[in-house]
């Protein structure tokens, strides 16, 4: 039943998440404020643990920096599930549960809407107000297939994925870079 699982209840039952403690998740590597990371990250709000896999607002924060840095995940983070709302009002197919869990399917049904959508909105777009090209050819990304992992690399996975400084550093991290790339603008 749609609405029927809270934030948490999904997380729970997320394939996604369960990839993650598998170690089957797309490589990924990026540097912030002079530390590297290993791992993407979802924004979530506050309900959410502190794991290293997401990046939470801060609740009541004091400083500027820390301020803009609430200020700005909460947007991004709105711009999504505003951006899923979308899809969602649109497509029955995208807001009720899929009828298949054929992974396959369900990212070419995605995909599919996503295109649609994308496709609509530039039919309907005014060309005088908005004439930016694209031209970014990034690298294709290929899907993965790995060997299961053993029982000591999903304890260890888990962990790294559970691990609340990671998710602190990370955090303290963005807060800088948001920080010194827009400040208070």
């Amino acid at each position: 039943m749609a609405g029927s699982h809270n934030d948490i209840n999904v997380l729970q039952r997320s394939l996604v998440f369960a990839r993650l403690a598998e170690g089957h998740s797309p490589p990924v590597n990026f540097e912030i404020n002079g530390h590297q990371y290993n791992k993407g990250y979802y924004l979530a709000d506050g309900i959410y643990p502190q794991w290293s896999t997401f990046v939470k607002t801060i609740s009541k924060p004091q400083a500027e920096k820390r301020k803009r840095f609430a200020q700005m995940q909460e947007s991004a983070r709105k711009d999504v599930e505003r951006a899923f709302g979308v899809l969602q009002s649109r497509w029955g197919i995208v807001r009720n549960p899929a009828l298949s869990w054929d992974e396959r399917k369900l990212w070419e049904v995605m995909t599919a809407c996503v295109i649609m959508h994308n496709m609509i909105v530039e039919d309907e777009r005014d060309e005088s107000i908005f004439d930016q090209g694209f031209d970014y050819q990034g690298e294709n990304i290929e899907p993965l297939h790995q060997d299961p992992a053993t029982f000591e690399q999903f304890v260890q996975f888990h962990r790294e994925m559970r691990d609340w400084h990671s998710h602190l550093n990370l955090q303290n991290d963005l807060v800088e870079h948001v920080w010194d790339h827009i400040g208070n603008q």
